[in-house]
């Protein structure tokens, strides 16, 4: 401190200089500036040491940074080698074998190593089997069979996992059980895949290659590729019968199919017929209309088509005249397809339209080929209002121009070959593609003054979901199911409401909403096109009968005599119908060269599995069937189909029940697909995957390099840092805890990842169990709560409840509220309230009560055992692996335990030794504990007091609640980490400065805060509560006061009153704490 001084006494020299000489100012001043010198020194020494204790401190700081980090790597690292261990382990399970399941559990959940062994293992035992010899009514799905080469989406996920859900709680309940697995030929994807390989592997067609060798490579590919996504299916758990697996082309259900045709074409359901269908110019064949999606297009929009170089422009409405045939004028018409007036042949104009009435019965001239066209007068057709009031008609090209044909007897002209060219009626059009016609017919009616001009118009646009092609609805002769009478027979076999079905003669449908679409659509409905101008698929058993010496007429051709057809089983049985129809002449046969609509083989599904038109015992057994599940939107593609199908071949309904799952969107609600970058594979969430990924996925694809842009971005967005790994059971619980019976599902990955992390609470909590039930324990026989201590009754008392409400949300198929049960009582009721009342028996297991013990353990033991069977059929790979981990003993029985989790009894309300469970008042007191447990945190929380530090609570109750709280104090202590709870006497009140919530009523909360808070500070926050809590009080006032209050139900008038009574409770309790913080 010496330097200091000498600076001090310095400045403190004495102000009058003038005593002192020249020298010895100067002397004077050279001291002084070397004592400044030397304080200047000695603050920048200071100033020094400062910066290196705080380097020091920091660099302490830091190496203990690194520390951590190093010992954060270090068990990283550990888990990591340790997780990879039991993966190891489990892989090396020999297929077929079960799982060792003795060895310590991993510290953390690892889908992989858990899902590894268990499916092979329940195959291999014969668990997806029906039972031999079972004589009780069976419970039997058939999968809708996908698509022999497609692959897993989310769609099959949702589907499976709800199925799934089904046949193993059905399984564990003692139903006999069977789910019978198969593929679809799927017949334009599949070939359309094929003859893609074909072209860019070999440059050839399938032409090229003729319908015989093509079919090979077909069922080459098949062979190679198919059936990939029956291993997806594996890896969802679905418990399938595999030894029943079909596939649409096999043996059995293509003598099926036959069958079904002979028996419908002879009962005159099938009739040949030319009509319009959905051409699909790209593929060369009609389509069906699922495969057909209405796009909206906006006015002049520039669209890519394939076969076109350039875009082709949609939206646009075309004007144009027709000269009248006298000369006395036009006729004004507009279109968006103006090519197709090659094909028209009428204009209608509206009977009392009074600006064309001079015009009716005359005639207008066809500009391109001088035909003469009819003006007709059509009220059905024409509205007056729109456009110039006058119509053209193509009969040959609309469906509405169709009715109009065939109302007003018209010519009905095809303009178009297979390809999209136009044809010979075309005359110097005939070759040329249709869009580009489009241009060519504007010039031309420009070149004759005929040409009126464009206009912009929003429009629809069919367009096909397998080839991207416009749509055109083309004459063709086709095979055609009339649907009236079947329709008319299966709308009345819809029961009025699924619980009124009666097995084989009527079904039911859930959502309820989903019974109005089935009446409307069937009450509506279109005869069904079956032709398909394909190879792969089942062949038409239809043969054209050609005479000797007659013209060449191409069987599919607009010159076709639909009556020189026969059907029957072979060429040999259709030889012999021809002859009797044409006695005495030389005929020649040749059969249809299409094929059916892969949905007629579908149609025929629920039955042809199991081997009709045998009267197999399968057959007898196990058809009519139990549920059919799948999307909402094939009800009428495939489950009208079914239905109207079965009733007209077996005279029985397929099924029982019908439940259909929504439509599953992205987070934002959009629908998925590749070109939004939104389609999640399901299997990158089992596995994980990274953006990179991704995006690499989207490249790997052949989208437009626009969308790909938008599509990356939108993955960017979404997924930032990819997907983690979920593991099959997350996906199933959150695709199941979506499922509403209504609207479409909005998936955000987020809800996958979050039941990953509540897989690993489920972990946590076994392990625990497995720590503290001991090497030694064996459950206690009986299960009655009685003697047991509170917490104890209150935790069999929720998990009766939540037995009870899954026995009636599984009978509803209510999946939404039954996983939200399921996750309350695991997480809210389990995990986070009785094993943490628990862990105070269980861990002074030498000094308390043994009895008091071994009831702990059997209630957590239990618990645990009944919520894993409870869980099992949403989540089967982790409830297996962690129920072999459980103890087993004498509690299952005299009869030997069950092997395997998917076979042991499902929990039921009536089940013997849980009759004393339910116990309601136990509840309600538990509940008023968890309430003050709530508001004690948020106090602490509102006082900036950390949750797990430990403070003096006290309760202030009335005579209603005070035996309750009593009950419950030691567990409300537990719950809120509070060292001490004290019930206050009446007129008590808690010393200090206290923090204060009311309850109810009844009940009102403090929390000791002496010493922790400002008292000012504790005013202010206090002050706010109150004028909030006025606030409020006012606002319930209001309402009271107006006139119309009067009306007012009386229960919801009770609930005013109640709460303005907690209002007022709060508000004085909150006042009396303010008055005490500003004494």
């Amino acid at each position: 401190m010496g330097d200091n001084a000498d600076a001090n006494k310095a400045a403190a020299a004495p102000a009058d200089e003038a005593e002192l000489t020249p020298e010895q100012q100067a002397k004077k001043a050279a001291k002084a500036a070397k004592a400044a010198e030397k304080a200047v020194k000695a603050a920048k020494a200071k100033a020094r040491l400062a910066e290196q204790k705080v380097q020091l401190a920091s660099a302490g700081t830091s190496d203990k940074k690194k520390k951590a980090a190093a010992a954060s790597e270090a068990k990283q690292k550990e888990e990591a080698e340790e997780l990879a261990s039991a993966l190891r382990a489990a892989e090396a399970t020999p297929k077929g074998k079960k799982k060792d399941t003795t060895a310590a559990m991993p510290r953390s959940y690892h889908p992989p190593a858990v899902e590894a062994a268990w499916y092979d293992w329940w195959e291999q035992q014969g668990y997806f089997k029906p039972r031999e010899g079972a004589t009780e009514e069976p419970f039997v799905m058939v999968i809708p069979p996908p698509n022999v080469t497609g692959s897993l989406h989310l769609g099959h996920a949702l589907t499976n996992a709800i199925q799934d859900t089904v046949m193993r709680w059905r399984r564990m309940c003692g139903r006999d059980t069977l789910w019978v697995p198969g593929n679809d030929h799927a017949g334009i994807a599949t070939q359309t895949v094929v003859e893609k390989a074909l072209k860019r592997e070999r440059g050839l067609s399938r032409h090229d290659l003729g319908r015989e060798e093509f079919l090979k490579e077909v069922y080459k590919w098949v062979e190679k590729y198919g059936g990939s996504i029956n291993g997806q299916l594996r890896r969802l758990g679905s418990s399938l019968d595999w030894s029943r697996s079909v596939f649409t082309m096999d043996e059995k259900l293509s003598a099926a199919v036959l069958e079904a045709f002979l028996r419908m074409h002879e009962r005159g359901l099938i009739y040949r017929d030319n009509r319009l269908v959905n051409w699909d110019c790209a593929l060369r064949t009609a389509v069906s209309d699922i495969e057909v999606e209405d796009t909206e297009v906006a006015a002049n929009t520039m669209l890519s088509v394939p076969g076109y170089k350039d875009k082709v422009e949609f939206g646009v409405m075309k004007e144009f005249a027709y000269p009248l045939e006298d000369g006395g004028g036009e006729l004004v018409v507009a279109t968006t397809r103006i090519e197709t007036m090659l094909g028209d042949t009428a204009v209608a104009i509206h009977p009392e339209d009074d600006r064309y009435k001079h015009l009716h019965g005359k005639f207008l001239i066809h500009p391109v080929d001088g035909r003469r066209i009819p003006i007709i007068c059509d009220a059905e057709t024409v509205d007056m209002t729109l456009g110039t009031g006058a119509v053209k008609i193509t009969p040959a090209h609309d469906a509405k121009d169709f009715a109009t044909g065939k109302r007003n007897n018209l010519e009905f002209i095809n303009i178009l070959n297979d390809d999209g060219t136009l044809n010979a009626n075309c005359g110097k059009y005939a070759g040329k593609p249709r869009y580009e016609v489009r241009i060519l017919i504007e010039e031309f009616l420009t070149s004759k003054g005929l040409f009126r001009g464009t206009t912009g118009k929003d429009m629809v646009l069919g367009i096909c979901t397998r080839s991207n092609d416009v749509i055109e609805p083309l004459m063709r002769p086709q095979w055609w199911v009339n649907c009236s009478n079947m329709a008319a027979r299966a709308k009345a076999a819809c029961a009025p409401s699924p619980q009124e079905a009666v097995k084989g003669e009527s079904f039911g449908i859930r959502p309820p909403a989903a019974q109005r679409d089935w009446n409307r659509w069937l009450s509506n409905i279109r005869d069904w096109c079956i032709s398909r101008q394909l190879w792969w698929g089942h062949r038409i058993p239809a043969f054209y009968v050609r005479l000797e010496g007659e013209d060449e007429r191409a069987p599919g051709g607009a010159d076709e005599m639909m009556d020189r057809w026969v059907v029957a089983k072979d060429e040999a049985a259709a030889r012999a119908k021809a002859e009797e129809r044409f006695p005495g002449t030389t005929i020649s046969l040749s059969q249809d060269e299409d094929v059916l609509d892969t949905w007629f083989s579908s149609g025929l599904f629920p039955f042809s599995v199991f081997g009709w038109p045998t009267q197999s015992a399968d057959l007898e057994r196990f058809f009519p069937g139990a549920l059919l599940e799948t999307g909402k939107d094939i009800l009428f593609f495939w489950v009208a189909r079914m239905v109207m199908m079965s009733l007209s071949l077996t005279d029985k309904v397929p099924f029982e029940q019908v439940y259909l799952h929504s439509m599953v969107r992205d987070a934002h609600g959009q629908k998925m697909s590749k070109s939004l970058g939104n389609a999640l594979d399901p299997v990158d969430a089992i596995e994980g995957i990274s953006l990179a990924q991704l995006h690499a996925k989207l490249e790997a694809g052949n989208l437009d390099p626009r969308d790909l842009k938008k599509a990356k971005a939108a993955q960017k967005a979404d997924f930032p840092d990819g997907i983690e790994q979920c593991g099959t059971d997350a996906l199933r619980f959150a695709l199941v805890s979506y499922t509403s019976q209504g609207g479409d599902i909005n998936l955000n990955i987020k809800e996958v990842v979050a039941k990953r992390h509540w897989c690993n609470k489920l972990w946590n909590a076994i392990k625990f169990a497995l720590l503290n039930l001991g090497d030694n324990f064996v459950p206690t026989p009986t299960h009655e709560a009685a003697g047991r201590e509170f917490a104890d009754r209150w935790v069999l008392s929720r998990l009766k409840a939540t037995i009870t409400s899954l026995a009636e949300q599984l009978e509803d198929y209510d999946f939404g509220n039954a996983t939200q049960a399921l996750y309350s009582f695991w997480k809210e009721d389990l995990c986070d309230v009785f094993i943490e009342l628990s862990k105070g028996v269980l861990g002074s297991p030498e000094g308390g009560d043994p009895a008091v013990l071994q009831a702990t353990r059997d209630t957590l033991w239990l618990c645990l055992d009944t919520g894993l069977r409870l869980l099992h059929p949403f989540m089967p790979f982790v409830t297996e692996e962690l129920w072999q981990r459980l103890p087993r003993g004498a509690s299952e029985g005299a009869a030997a335990p069950p092997a395997s989790i998917m076979i042991a009894p499902y929990p039921r309300p009536a089940d013997a030794g849980t009759e004393d469970w339910h116990n309601p008042e136990v509840e309600a007191h538990m509940k008023l504990a968890q309430n003050v447990v709530t508001k004690l945190l948020s106090l602490k929380s509102d006082s900036g007091v950390a949750t797990k530090i430990k403070l003096k609570a006290y309760l202030a109750a009335t005579d209603a609640s005070r035996g309750a709280l009593q009950a419950t104090s030691d567990a409300i202590a537990v719950l809120a980490f509070c060292s001490s709870v004290t019930i206050l006497q009446e007129g008590e009140s808690p010393s200090g400065d206290t923090g204060v919530e009311v309850i109810d009523a009844t009940t009102t909360a403090y929390i000791d805060l002496t010493g922790l808070v400002d008292p000012k500070k504790q005013a202010v926050k206090l002050e706010k509560r109150a004028a909030e809590l006025k606030k409020q009080l006012e606002a319930v006032a209001e309402r009271v006061a107006l006139p119309a209050y009067s009306k007012t139900p009386p229960e919801f008038v009770e609930a005013d009153n109640q709460k303005r009574a907690t209002l007022a409770a709060n508000l004085a309790s909150v006042e009396e704490e303010l008055r005490r913080c500003t004494l």
